[in-house]
């Protein structure tokens, strides 16, 4: 393994789960939860996609740079509709590997881009700010019980 490559395997610390929610039904508001059983199309209860998109993924870090963005503190996870809110983790660096994430094993797929419904949801720009910091999709690798607090690490 070159030095590149060793150096992208590493992470200084594990992630948490800080927050978690499910759309019941296509533009219903998002229902936070304390825990959530993933299964195999996704989170269960959730109007989600299975595949690629099963699940979906933000980092808490993030909510500051959108805020930031469109002038104002960090915004709410419900807004956003990912499912999953990380912190400590860069996900990015994560794109294409399998992440544990509570009981359940993930892989990073894709970037989740903005929708239209971003400037719905917080004005004019909104689209823009959430550009590049709107998440992640992921597949589910192995169902598992996740809750807020789990540990979020890379598994290979």
């Amino acid at each position: 393994m070159s030095d590149l490559h060793a150096m992208m395997a590493r992470y200084a610390q594990s992630g948490r789960v800080d927050w978690i929610g499910v759309r019941p039904e296509r533009r219903a508001d998002m229902v936070p939860l304390d825990a959530v059983e993933v299964t195999e199309d996704g989170l269960e209860g959730d109007h989600g996609r299975p595949g690629k998109r099963a699940v979906t993924l933000v980092q808490a870090e993030h909510l500051a740079a959108i805020g930031a963005y469109l002038g104002r503190p960090p915004v709410l996870p419900v807004p956003l509709r990912r499912n999953i809110v990380i912190a400590g983790l860069n996900l990015a660096a994560l794109k294409d590997r399998r992440i544990a994430v509570g009981g359940a094993i993930l892989h990073l797929s894709t970037i989740c881009a903005p929708c239209s419904r971003m400037e719905e949801e917080f004005g004019q720009g909104g689209y823009v700010a959430v550009r590049g910091h709107g998440g992640w999709c992921a597949s589910v690798v192995a169902p598992g019980l996740v809750r807020l607090g789990d540990p979020v690490r890379p598994v290979d």
